[in-house]
């Protein structure tokens, strides 16, 4: 008789069913290995990724990028997943090197010594040997995993979204699907005539978009034609969230940006809880302009041990480890960032400290 793990693996949907039983829900590594261990070991798993009491690990993405040894992280959850100890989804660092996408922090892959990665470093740079097994792992991870009491995704569970990729024939290639839903956004704002419009206003202001001292104007076509080319696409909302032309421009990650994140869990009326990680929750004030985190923090204001949403029913368990490459060097008891998971159903939050704190309604 197979077993439900093997029945999970046979699928090849992009979204695949979750086997009952507890679980630990680890936000973004981001590189942080020796966090990742620790975290582990506070958790009460060996470092094969077994539990004594049979919990499994379930990773929400964003393995990689900007800490000190992507490689290794990359390695470990593999091992964990491909021996069935462990699940993971793909996150929107991921679904990057997948799409041969140069972004800050991802140099570490790439090897191109790109000088804006600098300040990341030093770092474990990928072996070229081992790069096509990565982007093969990566490739077989589900963009979800679902069971009656528990939804999990790396940054939003969109309906709309959810039904696009579940309608999806059954093998179908990520990277083809991302393709195609592009190609069909991009005729749509072309056809609309939104694509002109854009670049009429970024025509003005070209010479601008990089300088945070400017005093930019809210580019109104630029933002709704960012808001169409990511709505449009399900794979895009799914690992990197909703989002929305925004009437404040800000600076971030080097340029000016005319569309926002939203609190999309706002909306969210479901019975079934939803785990995300992706938003740089904070347990103590970061300066998420050094971050270059110039959007609006979605969380001000909000506990970082919250459930959020109307009906306490989404918890995001990121706690911004992605930005301790600032912190290196710093004693542990000096830094604000923090990787954590979320126990289920316990909902309690276990930290790479060692901390335990229970989680609490909104």
């Amino acid at each position: 008789m197979r077993t439900s793990r093997q029945k999970h693996r046979e699928r090849t949907s992009m979204m695949q069913t979750l086997p009952d039983g507890p679980v630990d829900i680890v936000g973004d590594v981001h590189g942080e290995l020796d966090a990742l261990r620790a975290l582990l070991a506070a958790a009460g798993y060996d470092g094969q990724g077994c539990h004594p009491e049979g919990r499994q690990l379930v990773f929400l993405g964003d393995l990689v990028d900007r800490g000190p040894d992507s490689p290794g992280v990359v390695r470990l959850v593999r091992r964990m997943v491909e021996e069935g100890r462990a699940f993971a989804i793909l996150g929107n660092h991921e679904l990057n090197l997948l799409r041969g996408e140069r972004k800050a922090g991802n140099d570490w892959f790439w090897r191109e010594h790109n000088h804006h990665d600098q300040r990341y470093q030093p770092w474990t740079w990928a072996e070229p040997a081992a790069d096509a097994d990565t982007l093969r792992f990566f490739a077989g991870l589900p963009l979800a995993l679902v069971r009656d009491d528990l939804r999990i995704v790396h940054a939003a569970w969109h309906g709309p979204s959810v039904a696009a990729v579940q309608a999806l024939p059954p093998g179908s290639e990520l990277d083809q699907v991302f393709s195609d839903w592009d190609s069909r956004a991009d005729a749509q704002v072309q056809a609309s005539g939104l694509l002109q419009a854009a670049k009429a206003e970024k025509a003005a202001w070209r010479h601008h978009f990089a300088d945070p001292t400017v005093d930019m104007a809210p580019l109104t076509a630029v933002g709704q034609l960012d808001e169409a080319r990511q709505m449009l696409n399900p794979l895009r909302v799914l690992t990197s969230g909703v989002e929305r032309c925004t009437a404040r421009p800000f600076f971030a990650s080097g340029q000016w940006r005319f569309a926002e994140r939203v609190r999309w869990w706002e909306e969210y009326a479901d019975d079934v809880p939803v785990v995300v990680g992706h938003y740089w929750r904070q347990f103590l004030p970061l300066d998420r302009q050094a971050l270059g985190k110039g959007d609006p923090d979605l969380f001000h204001g909000v506990s970082p041990l919250a459930w959020l949403g109307p009906r306490g029913t989404v918890f995001c368990v990121d706690y911004s480890v992605g930005g301790r490459w600032q912190e290196r060097g710093a004693e542990p008891q000096a830094r604000r960032t923090r990787l954590a998971l979320l126990r289920w159903p316990e909902r309690v939050l276990v930290l790479d400290d060692g901390e335990r704190a229970p989680t609490s309604p909104p």
